[in-house]
């Protein structure tokens, strides 16, 4: 029988949704399938049907996204893409990847991103990898923290989640334009990033927040779980980071403390922080907080020439890019990119002689300013064709706030 790749019905989202958890082998709980329900954007979204079985998911959220020098870009936020096991290697996920972008080149989004179960699967759609999360596991009975002066001037209090969400909401909308890669929130975020099944739980507390204020302003939010533990010689709790965000180094260092702080636990745990997160100079001992690193957004550039107009550069740019680009043909060529600070920057289509060689791949990981261009060449990923160019290219394209992004979609 023949496959039938079309735009979901409403009508049609529980068989729809069912196929992408029977795929990544979970069930949602209640509360959080009808927020998924909810925020669900139907006419972006896109089942394969194999007789009346959904075979296949893919959907896609309507989002701005920061890049650096704060501009906010449109993009679409890739999501729910499954394909069912007994329907593998027949070019199901290639036909809904091809769907999916030239909607989103319809639509006038520049770029589109996502986060990957496993990193093999999206970088031959044109999707690089462009931030990285840092986690934390940090021994809070052995490590210090070094706070700024001012830090015992703001004042903590308790909130209840659902009755602080729109303070937390407010600090996190301020953020947003500095941290390259953070997506912002439309009407119904606010609860996801509050939601709290005891499912998702694991062992630990229901969620529990903080507010810190100074002068009657709210100045940055925690939000946790308490995971109790003991053993022969006393209490050795977690406090699970679920997120911190604060507007100033004092009350950051104050949110820090904090949960460092809170009795009965010897572990701090934040399991998505930004790489360069300030909380590294804070502690005493940063061998003890076991960092680790791994991929989390990836980007791909929809329409190139708009993509890199919408950012600015850290330093004056007159590269040409002989840029390759097979699924999305349109993109492929050469393409000079100026930018001398003063104005916006340009990006168009030209023939003059190349500088740099590479696939929209690096373009996208580079994008953010997180990922190096001169360490991709080193990776034979990026050709220089003309001495010099990559080391100007590598310099215009880094950001000084590394990419994060906060949280899933």
């Amino acid at each position: 029988m023949t496959t039938e790749l079309r735009v979901l019905r409403p009508s049609e989202w529980n068989q729809w949704f069912q196929c992408l958890e029977l795929a990544f082998g979970v069930v949602e709980p209640p509360e959080l399938r009808e927020l998924d329900e909810q925020l669900t954007e139907h006419q972006r979204s896109l089942g394969i049907w194999d007789g009346t079985d959904v075979v296949g998911t893919a959907g896609a959220f309507s989002f701005r996204v920061a890049v650096p020098g704060g501009a906010l870009v449109p993009a679409a936020g890739v999501t729910m893409v499954s394909v069912a096991s007994t329907h593998r290697r027949r070019g199901l996920l290639t036909s809904m990847m091809r769907r999916q972008l030239d909607d989103v080149r319809a639509l006038g989004e520049p770029i589109a991103v996502l986060t990957a179960s496993e990193p093999a699967i999206y970088g031959r759609f044109g999707y690089g990898v462009a931030s990285r999360q840092m986690s934390l596991t940090i021994d809070s009975d052995r490590v210090r923290l070094t706070v700024p002066e001012g830090t015992d001037e703001v004042r903590l209090r308790r909130a209840r989640p659902g009755e602080a969400t729109a303070a937390c909401e407010g600090v996190y909308a301020q953020l947003v334009a500095g941290r390259p890669g953070t997506p912002t929130h439309g009407p119904g975020w606010e609860q996801k990033m509050m939601a709290d099944p005891v499912s998702s739980r694991q062992g630990g507390s229901a969620l529990q927040c903080v507010l810190a204020e100074r002068d009657g302003e709210i100045v940055g939010c925690v939000t946790y779980h308490i995971k109790p533990d003991w053993d022969p010689t006393g209490p050795k709790g977690t406090v699970a980071v679920r997120s911190l965000a604060a507007l100033d180094p004092a009350t950051y260092a104050a949110l820090w403390r904090f949960v460092f702080e809170i009795d009965l636990t010897s572990t701090v745990e934040a399991l998505n922080r930004p790489v360069d997160d300030a909380v590294l100079h804070l502690v005493s001992d940063v061998r003890r907080c076991n960092v680790r690193v791994r991929d989390s957004l990836y980007v791909r550039l929809v329409e190139l020439g708009a993509a890199l107009e919408a950012r600015t550069y850290r330093a004056p740019v007159d590269v040409v890019f002989e840029v390759e680009d097979a699924f999305c043909p349109w993109n492929a060529g050469r393409w000079r990119l100026t930018s001398d600070l003063k104005g916006a920057a340009t990006c168009r289509r030209t023939d003059d002689a190349a500088d740099l060689a590479l696939s929209v791949r690096e373009l996208g990981s580079a994008y953010l300013g997180g990922e190096s261009l001169s360490a991709m060449a080193l990776a034979g990923q990026v050709r220089e064709l003309r001495a010099g160019a990559l080391v100007e290219a590598s310099l215009a394209f880094s950001s000084d706030a590394a990419p994060w992004l906060p949280h899933g979609f």
